[in-house]
């Protein structure tokens, strides 16, 4: 399987406690066994749901935090939670110690709540029910939030939302990023590439529109509920591949022009990827990639999500793109290395005891 930052991030704090059980909403052995064996894995009472009920949680959203808060953790001194929903929500008793790793607070309840709801493509009888349940979501989240002893965000832009609808504050540590699996390359076969799910959010219809105009070729990995669509609006010289394995997508990275990250992302673990691999990168200039991307040296922004502001930026990349350094790239890929995020992990652990 290709790991997202989140499941990233579970996978290196599962290695640095192997001893450690992990507890979770859902599990799916055929999706993720292989990294995370069943035999470590503590699954919550939805795993009595039938298989069909379970492939489409997102439904079950009213009755989460009722079942995250039936984790009996006692026996535990310290609880790690790795959190963009629910997990920071679990009760622990008054001497366990609880640090929780923060991907951000539930995007879909606070600050995107209308994108999500119009990508649903629900009635509107539907989206004043499901709004009406958010405001009971928002509550407990609100809640929930004042049951961590310390936070850790994924990004400064993470640091600002649990701020602003926490009233927490947290350090910041960048989810790990395995730079030294990618090489570095000085040579491309004249492809720009995006890896991504293929949802309306991220906005792989404004890159696709911006390569329609300009006849320049682009390689798209990933699939989601857009493909169709995107498909439909593609025209010869863009390609779909679908999902392939983290070997097929670093030998599409090293070998491309560059990538493109159109979405605004909580941190985004692509482009620091891309740079590993010393290509620049087109992103849009919000969000984390505002952290990672350093425009002139590492690739460029476009600071409008419309056709005409993804060309600015794509005309800025092409005029620098002799003057990119393809080791400086790779060198500040590697402030985003598996050992940053191990030393900033361990580092809260001890602040985390002395609370």
């Amino acid at each position: 399987i290709r790991l997202g930052g989140a499941e990233r991030v579970l996978f290196e704090l599962s290695k640095m406690y192997p001893k450690a059980p992990i507890y979770t909403l859902l599990y799916d052995e055929k999706v993720c066994g292989s990294v995370f064996p069943k035999d470590k894995v503590k699954m919550s009472c939805l795993k009595k749901l039938p298989g069909f009920m379970r492939k489409r949680h997102k439904y079950l959203f009213p009755f989460m935090p009722m079942v995250v808060e039936q984790f009996d953790l006692s026996k535990f001194d310290m609880v790690i939670s790795s959190s963009n929903a629910y997990a920071h929500g679990i009760v622990t008793n008054l001497r366990t110690k609880h640090l929780c790793y923060c991907h951000s607070p539930m995007r879909y309840a606070w600050d995107w709540t209308h994108n999500y709801l119009n990508e649903q493509r629900i009635s509107e009888f539907t989206k004043r029910f499901v709004l009406k349940r958010l405001e009971k979501i928002r509550m407990w989240d609100k809640l929930a939030s004042d049951r961590v002893d310390k936070y850790l965000a994924n990004s400064q832009t993470v640091k600002d939302r649990i701020s602003k609808y926490y009233r927490r504050d947290a350090d910041v540590v960048f989810p790990p990023v395995d730079v030294d699996r990618f090489t570095a390359r000085n040579t491309n076969e004249n492809y720009f590439l995006i890896v991504s799910t293929l949802t309306p959010y991220k906005r792989i219809d404004l890159a696709i529109s911006l390569f329609n105009r300009t006849g320049m070729r682009l390689v798209i990995i990933g699939d989601g509920n857009a493909r169709s669509e995107l498909e439909k609006m593609s025209g010869p010289n863009i390609d779909f591949l679908g999902f392939k394995d983290d070997d097929i997508v670093k030998e599409y990275m090293e070998n491309s022009r560059g990538v493109i990250f159109a979405g605004e992302d909580d941190f985004g673990i692509v482009p620091v990827e891309a740079m590993a691999c010393g290509k620049p990168v087109l992103a849009y200039g919000r969000g984390g990639a505002t952290e990672t991307v350093v425009p002139g040296i590492t690739g460029e922004f476009f600071y409008e999500p419309t056709l005409t502001g993804i060309e600015d930026g794509m005309a800025r990349l092409l005029l620098n793109e002799k003057n990119y350094n393809y080791m400086d790239i790779r060198k500040h890929a590697e402030k985003f290395g598996k050992e940053i995020f191990i030393n900033g992990i361990k580092k809260a652990v001890r602040e985390t005891w002395t609370l």
